[in-house]
C-alpha cells in the first residue's frame, strides 16, 4: 500500500491537533508522519511497548500506538500519536479510524486480492470485472482452480497464515479469509493439470494445517475457471462440493465438484419431489422397514458391483444365504437387486433417503 495515502490523511488531520501523528510498517519504520523529518526513522519504543501479547492498543512513555490490519498475531501497520495521556488515546483512535477507511478505499481501488474477493462474493457487476481487471493489469483468461478450506472440529486464525505461506506469489495466487471457518485459495494454473495434481495440492493444504495447528479440515474443489468472471460460479461449486460431501461422502475430507456424480443432482432437487420418488419406488413397504443388517448387505452388494460370490465372501456368509437375503429384499420392496435396472433405482432411492434425512436433521 502507498504511504502517500496515509500521508494525505495525516496532512488533513494536522491542523486539528498539535500532537505528532504517524504510521509505521510492521518493522517499526515510520512511513508517514506529520513531522516529515521522522519518515524513514525507526521507533525503538514500539516493540517493547507492544509486548508478546500484542494488544490492539498500547503505550510507551513516549507514544500511544494502535495496530492496523491485524490477522491473528500479524499486523500490517501501526498508527501512533505522541503522548500517553487520555487525549493521546482519543486522537490515536480517531487517527486509526481515518487510516483504516483510507486503507480500505485504497485496496478496493488498487488491490488484486480485494478485487478477487469481490468477484467470488458477487459484490461486483459483471461489466465492471473487465474495467477493474484492466486497471489492475489483471490477466483475465488464464485457468484457475478454487479451493474452499473449511475448518471443522475447531478454528484457528493462524490457519490463514499457514495457507498463505504455501502460496507466496501474491500476484497470481490468492488466499482469502471469507468467514471465521472458511479460507479460499484461488490458484493460477500454468498448464492444464490433471485431477490428480489438483487433489495432491488439496492434500498438501490439508496436511499443512493439520500438522502445524492440529486442525481438521474439509476441502471443496470447484471445476477449472478459464476466465475471471467464472470464479464466482467455481466458488459456489466448491461450496456445493462440501455440502454434498457432508451428505453422501462423510468419510472424505477432500471433495471435487466434478466427482459428485448423481449426488449433485439429488442435492438440488426439492424435498417434496424426493419424497414422491421414494413413495413411488417403495410401494409395498417404506425403506424404513429394512433393518440394519439388510442395509449392510445391500451396501456390500453395491460395493462389489452386484457380484453375489464376491459379496458373500466379504460378508463371510454362504452364497445361498446371500441369495436368500436378496430374495427377502425383493419381497419387501419389489426390487430385485440382481437386475441392473432395479439396482440403479434402489441405489438412487437410498441416496435420496440419505439426503432427506440430512435435510430433516438440519431443521432441528
Amino acid at each position: 500500500m502507498s504511504s502517500r495515502v496515509f500521508q494525505s490523511v495525516i496532512i488533513q488531520m494536522k491542523d486539528a491537533t498539535d500532537r505528532c501523528i504517524g504510521v509505521t510498517d510492521d518493522q517499526g519504520f515510520v512511513i508517514a508522519c506529520s513531522e516529515l523529518a521522522m519518515v524513514g526513522s525507526h521507533l525503538d519504543d514500539l516493540f517493547p511497548a507492544m509486548g508478546e501479547e500484542r494488544e490492539h492498543m498500547f503505550s510507551s512513555n513516549v507514544r500511544t500506538y494502535k495496530l492496523l490490519g491485524t490477522v491473528g498475531s500479524r499486523f500490517d501497520y501501526v498508527v501512533f500519536v505522541s503522548g500517553h495521556d487520555e487525549a493521546a488515546r482519543s486522537i490515536c483512535i480517531l487517527a486509526h479510524v481515518a487510516m483504516s477507511e483510507a486503507r480500505i478505499n485504497y485496496e478496493e481501488k488498487h488491490n488484486k486480492a480485494t478485487f478477487v474477493k469481490n468477484i467470488i462474493s458477487d459484490n461486483i457487476l459483471p461489466g465492471d470485472v473487465y474495467v477493474r481487471a484492466k486497471e489492475l493489469h489483471f490477466i483475465t483468461d488464464v485457468p484457475r482452480v478454487v479451493f474452499l478450506i473449511r475448518q471443522t472440529d475447531r478454528t484457528d486464525v493462524a490457519a490463514l497464515e499457514v495457507v498463505q505461506n504455501m502460496f507466496p506469489d501474491r500476484t497470481r495466487d490468492f488466499v482469502l479469509s471469507v468467514t471465521e471457518t472458511d479460507i479460499v485459495v484461488i490458484r493460477e494454473l500454468i498448464d492444464e493439470p490433471g485431477a490428480d495434481d489438483v487433489m495432491k495440492l488439496a492434500q498438501q493444504i490439508e496436511n499443512a494445517i493439520k500438522s502445524e495447528l492440529g486442525v481438521k479440515t474439509v476441502i471443496g474443489i470447484g471445476s477449472t475457471a478459464y476466465h475471471l468472471r467464472e470464479l464466482a460460479d467455481r466458488y459456489k461449486e466448491a461450496q456445493v462440493a462440501i455440502e454434498v460431501g457432508k451428505v453422501f461422502d462423510t468419510e472424505k475430507t477432500i471433495i471435487n465438484y466434478e466427482n459428485l456424480g448423481i449426488g449433485r443432482i439429488i442435492y438440488q432437487l426439492p424435498t417434496t419431489l424426493c419424497e414422491m420418488f421414494l413413495s413411488e419406488v417403495f410401494k409395498k413397504n417404506p425403506i424404513e422397514t429394512l433393518d440394519d443388517d439388510t442395509i449392510e448387505t445391500i451396501n456390500k452388494f453395491f460395493e462389489n458391483n452386484l457380484n453375489v460370490s464376491e459379496t458373500s465372501r466379504k460378508l463371510y456368509v454362504h452364497r445361498n444365504t446371500l441369495v436368500y437375503r436378496l430374495e427377502k429384499i425383493k419381497k419387501l420392496t419389489g426390487l430385485d437387486l440382481r437386475e441392473f435396472d432395479h439396482a440403479i433405482v434402489f441405489k438412487v432411492a437410498m441416496m435420496v433417503k440419505k439426503y432427506l434425512d440430512s435435510q430433516n436433521s438440519a431443521r432441528f
